[in-house]
Formats: C-alpha cells, sequence, structure tokens
C-alpha cells in the first residue's frame, strides 16, 4: 500500500523537481550569460525622464486598501458560487437553501459597504 501512495505521486513529484530546476536554472543563467555594459545612464533611476523629487515610497490612503479587499471578497464570492453552479442539480434543495442564505449575507455584507461609503470614490 505505501508503495501505491508513492507511486500516485510521482507525477506530481517529478513536475515539482522540473519546476523548481527551471526557477533556479533560468535567473542562475541570465546573470552569467547575459550583456554586462554598466553606464551611469542605465544604472540612474529612470521616471518619465526627470530627475526624482522626494521620496519614493510615499503613503497611499486606506479607500485604496478597501478597495482590494472588497475585490478579493468579490473574488471569492464568485469562487464559491462556479462550483455550486456546476452541481446544482446534485445538491438540491439543500443545495438551494445553502447558497440562498450564503447568497443574502453576502448581498447584505455589500449594501452595508454600500451605505458606509466605502464605495465612494473623492
Amino acid at each position: 500500500m505505501p508503495n501505491q501512495i508513492l507511486v500516485d505521486y510521482l507525477p506530481l513529484a517529478v513536475l515539482l523537481g522540473i519546476a523548481l530546476f527551471f526557477a533556479l536554472l533560468l535567473p542562475i543563467l541570465s546573470l552569467n550569460l547575459g550583456p554586462k555594459r554598466p553606464s551611469w545612464r542605465k544604472q540612474a533611476p529612470y521616471e518619465s525622464g526627470m530627475t526624482a523629487i522626494g521620496e519614493a515610497q510615499r503613503r497611499l490612503p486606506v479607500k485604496f486598501y478597501r478597495i482590494a479587499v472588497l475585490f478579493i471578497l468579490f473574488d471569492v464570492d464568485i469562487i464559491l458560487l462556479v462550483p455550486w453552479a456546476m452541481t446544482f442539480r446534485d445538491l438540491g434543495y439543500y443545495g438551494l437553501a445553502v447558497m440562498f442564505i450564503f447568497m443574502v449575507m453576502f448581498i447584505l455584507g455589500d449594501v452595508w459597504v454600500w451605505k458606509k461609503g466605502v464605495l465612494e470614490w473623492e
């Protein structure tokens, strides 16, 4: 029995080995075989042809992070809806009821976010 498990996972191990091989080999090859002609122009920071003024890192308002989190939540909703739709006939009324409860909770959360003004852009 343990040998069968090893045989079942052998393709996965080979794929992982190939992925690790290329992930390590390609950066090393590009560093060693790539052209190396450094100059002050190539090493100077470039931003629209103008010299940089001020810090490169500035603080972003929290609204950007809120939008990013909401985007992830919408993605999770879609990720949960697709398998449910694929197995809808097998789940029957129980699956319909559970998804209805999930969607009601999700829509209530969307309404709450809308009422809080998180989606408003200044």
